[in-house]
């Protein structure tokens, strides 16, 4: 007799996961590699499953894209640097470590 691996029987009831929908302007807050502290804005445009983010940080403006998977939303936003990668939270903000996970940010929705 077949019997269906329980894993497999339970994956195949659970609903499929929806895209999140990040789009809009968020407040930054975050900790560099170095320890030190930064705010700013943080602008997400998204066209089904790829993401363009605009940053402003202390005067500076940083922009980069990348794609959304899931709950998890990559952004790669210069060359030769780690991207930053986010979790969306259920209540809309965004978790994210940067520079090879030595570096912290959250984005909270305005």
């Amino acid at each position: 007799m077949f019997h269906r691996p329980l894993s497999a029987l339970v994956l195949s009831t659970l609903p499929f996961a929806s895209l999140a929908d990040v789009t809009g302007t968020y407040y930054v807050q975050g900790r560099n590699a170095d320890g030190s502290a930064y705010d700013g804005r943080l602008t997400l445009m998204q066209q089904g499953d790829t993401v363009a983010a605009d940053w402003l940080v202390g005067g500076t403006a940083y922009s980069g894209y990348g794609p959304l998977e899931g709950r998890v939303l990559t952004i790669n936003w210069a060359p030769g640097q780690a991207p930053v990668v986010y979790v969306t939270m259920p209540d809309g903000t965004l978790h994210g470590t940067w520079a090879d996970g030595l570096a912290l940010e959250k984005a909270t929705p305005e």
